[in-house]
């Protein structure tokens, strides 16, 4: 309860309990009789009373007694009918048990008001208008009633933080006809008692019941539309609460955040003097200002990290899709103009109109004001929350830039005290305090902004927008549709390993959200850009280029990291001012494709219209580049293994686990077109010494020329493999006699070239033992069991220095060469 409601209390209590006991100090009474009939009376009407609407209160038919009382009694017996009466009126039947301070104080402002109605009764307007003139009585009603009414009022509006007038306006001023109309039943009353017999008054009692009953029923009827009213908008409001909750589920918060915003902002409204209406219209935004994120992809909302510019722009539309959402809903107070400006900043820099000072509305000031503490105080994707004490102090170093500097005055004095109110009122434990459109205005996030991409090309800055047409539903498919992509483009690249499989899919999935001719994913291999994957049009002159870094479109990108937009796809490094290679593309825009080790590759999209890409397409791009960079690396991991398993890591020619298998396959091909296989196993002479004389290092720069001379001597058919150490395998498809005879030559002469190539010329030559599919052998094992025997047979005659085809009758198959 505020402090000045407190000392309210105090003052009137103490009036109350002071006057009480002065005037029964002084009791004595005239005529004991007839007093304690009406004693026993007040009692009885005490419990004839009826509830009023809209407060928490009632209204007795004792009325009628206690002014009574006044009339005919003096002010100590007058003031013991009504606080008797007072006190059996609440504990009567009451609607829940009133608290002992309840009871107190209404005991206390009846009291004063019954002296205040004995006063004018009794008065100098008593001798002037005599004892029984009506307008004295009425004048006494009046009294008793302001006074009442007035005390009961204050103690509401002190405790609400409302005006005292309008509370008392509103909630009782209707009920004063009923006070002048039992005046004049009083009046009446008094009028029979000044008959010899002073129970003929009593005759009127029925009269009284009648007028209760009515008046019982017209006001439980009230209260019945009352509560049928107030059961309307709770349902209202849930209804709000639920839909507020479904977009802040989107948004990955807690509904407490929500809740305590709506406290925190209908208690400053209060106190600022906002009316009901506003303040139903501030409850309803504080539940929906952000229904606007419906038009947001969530990845952007869910980020957990600092918003590009490009995300940014997109988050700035959520006030103004918001406020269309709203608009369709007409409720009945201005709830539509808060929501629009609640991002508006006290100095003009805030989004979508950068109005400033008090061209936002009120309860607009007071929502930016209240969302950003909670949002400090509270856990975000970004940050942990900050304690409630230093959130409160970053707040205050916004006022008169970000925030009105009247409600951060009172948002200071009062957040611990919300706070505490915001827990009472259910909205959870205390809080955990750990130590293509564009909108013109706005210039960051409050956290700032990631990266900067202020230096793309020029193409891509677009003219302030500052009343966007905005289709909200269109807004929030399009933001489905973003979500829903990336969704199945992140399953696609998860379920897949083969780099070409995985770009396929990137292209399709991009497509949909992105309109272009062509897709080209550039990889980083040295210094240079090689495509990886074209698709689209002009896809022959995409595929050869071969892209230094640092030129060009896709070379700049690659170089700076950063992005481009609506650049010229004819300055690509490979085709410029080449007459050969004409395209119809005039838009190119390309990201970077980030690796562990920095730029991996380049993604491009390319248009024929000229600037026909919208800062929208390449935020888009900018979201899914990350997860295309992820996939292109998983796959060239996966590529570099699988080659490493098959591969010789010296040579890099197919090592004996590859051999085998294309062996079994080329033995089948064989085997099923009929067609003859050579298999040719090969041992360097003389490589010992090399490793000696030289070292390993040496040896392995000799075994490397081979390896690259017999790839190169091979026909396009020939399968050369490194069987292990220094020898090789060939596998020669249909070969005969006079083309392996000129092969084996060209094989030595590349072994003594290779010998030739040491620091010192050695003596290197090469035995080689050969055999056939399918007189020698019909499996793998048998076929390079015989081409080794030979082979060593050919390295023994070699030695003895004898002719290597001593017998021309003598078959090729027959003999080692």
């Amino acid at each position: 309860m505020p402090t000045r409601a407190k000392l309210y209390i105090a003052i009137v209590l103490s009036a109350g309990f002071l006057g009480f006991a002065i005037q029964i100090a002084r009791f004595h009474s005239a005529n004991p009789l007839a007093f304690w009939c009406y004693f026993v009376f007040t009692l009885l009407t005490s419990g004839f009373k009826v509830k009023l609407p809209t407060v928490f209160a009632s209204l007795s038919a004792n009325f009628l007694s206690i002014l009574l009382g006044i009339v005919l009694f003096n002010l100590p017996e007058a003031i013991l009918l009504g606080v008797a009466g007072t006190v059996v009126q609440c504990l009567w039947r009451p609607r829940m048990p009133p608290k002992p301070i309840q009871i107190v104080f209404s005991a206390c402002s009846i009291g004063l008001a019954v002296a205040a109605a004995h006063a004018v009764f009794h008065g100098p307007l008593n001798g002037l208008l005599g004892p029984l003139h009506p307008l004295l009585l009425l004048l006494a009603a009046c009294a008793y009633f302001v006074v009442n009414t007035g005390l009961i009022a204050g103690i509401i509006a002190l405790t609400e933080r409302k005006s005292v007038w309008k509370t008392w306006y509103k909630t009782y001023l209707w009920i004063l006809p009923y006070h002048l109309c039992a005046a004049s039943l009083v009046w009446l009353v008094v009028a029979l008692s000044r008959m010899n017999v002073w129970y003929a008054a009593l005759v009127l009692l029925p009269l009284i019941y009648f007028i209760y009953r009515s008046w019982k029923l017209y006001l439980d009827r009230l209260e019945e539309d009352k509560r049928h009213s107030d059961e309307i908008a709770d349902l209202h409001l849930r209804t709000i609460e639920t839909l507020a909750l479904a977009i802040e589920a989107k948004d990955t918060t807690t509904a407490d955040h929500l809740h305590r915003v709506r406290v925190y902002a209908t208690e400053i409204g209060k106190e600022i003097g906002l009316s009901q209406s506003e303040l139903d219209a501030l409850q309803a935004a504080a539940l929906l200002h952000d229904i606007g994120k419906l038009a947001v992809p969530e990845h952007i909302i869910s980020k957990p990290g600092r918003l590009t510019p490009e995300e940014f722009e997109k988050m700035k539309i959520h006030p103004l899709v918001g406020a269309e959402i709203l608009e369709e809903v007409k409720f009945p107070y201005p709830v539509v103009p808060i929501v629009r400006a609640h991002h508006e900043k006290w100095d003009g820099t805030g989004y979508p109109f950068g109005l400033a000072g008090d061209e936002i509305p009120i309860g607009s000031r007071i929502l930016s004001a209240v969302d950003c503490l909670d949002a400090l105080a509270s856990d975000r994707q970004y940050r942990r929350a900050l304690p409630l004490a230093q959130a409160m102090d970053i707040v205050v170093g916004e006022s008169g830039k970000s925030f009105d500097p009247v409600i951060v005055d009172i948002l200071r004095r009062r957040y611990l005290e919300l706070e505490r109110m915001a827990v009472r009122a259910g909205v959870g434990s205390e809080r955990v305090r750990l130590s293509d459109i564009k909108v013109g205005h706005g210039l960051a996030p409050a956290t700032g902004f990631a990266e900067s991409v202020d230096e793309l090309a020029p193409a891509i800055a677009s003219p302030d927008v500052d009343s966007p047409d905005i289709d909200p539903l269109s807004s929030i498919a399009a933001a489905t549709q973003e979500a829903n992509m990336l969704y199945e483009l992140t399953q696609d690249l998860g379920n897949s390993l083969s780099l070409q499989e995985a770009l396929a899919f990137v292209g399709v999935r991009l497509k949909r959200l992105i309109p272009y001719e062509t897709i080209a994913v550039y990889i980083r291999r040295d210094e240079k850009l090689v495509p990886e994957y074209v698709s689209g049009e002009n896809l022959r002159l995409f595929t050869p280029l071969e892209i230094p870094v640092g030129q060009g479109l896709s070379g700049w990108v690659a170089e700076n990291n950063k992005p481009l937009l609506n650049g010229n796809p004819s300055v690509e490094a490979g085709y410029l001012n080449d007459p050969t290679r004409y395209s119809t593309l005039r838009a190119a825009m390309a990201v970077p494709l980030g690796g562990v080790n920095g730029v991996l590759g380049v993604l491009a999209l390319y248009r024929a219209e000229r600037d026909s890409f919208t800062r929208e397409n390449l935020r888009i791009l900018l979201a899914i580049s990350s997860k295309v960079a992820l996939a292109i690396e998983n796959a060239l991991t996966h590529r570099l293994l699988e080659t490493s398993i098959t591969t010789d890591y010296l040579t890099n020619l197919p090592n004996a686990r590859s051999l085998f298998l294309s062996l079994d396959n080329e033995l089948a091909r064989a085997h099923r077109t009929g067609t003859p296989l050579a298999v040719l196993v090969c041992d360097l002479d003389g490589f010992k010494q090399v490793n000696d004389r030289f070292g390993h290092l040496e040896g392995n720069k000799v075994l490397r020329v081979i390896a690259t001379g017999l790839r190169e001597q091979c026909g396009p058919s020939d399968y050369v493999a490194r069987m292990g150490g220094d020898e090789f395998v060939i596998l020669v498809p249909g070969g005969a006699n006079e083309e392996l005879e000129t092969k084996i030559d060209r094989m030595r002469n590349i072994a003594r070239k290779a010998g030739d190539s040491t620091p010192e010329p050695t003596s290197l030559s090469m035995s080689v033992g050969v055999a056939f599919y399918p007189e020698d052998g019909k499996d793998a094992e048998d076929l390079l069991a015989e081409a080794d025997r030979r082979m060593y047979k050919s390295k023994r005659l070699r030695k003895k220095a004898v002719p290597l085809l001593a017998l021309e009758s003598n078959p090729l198959p027959a003999n080692a060469l």
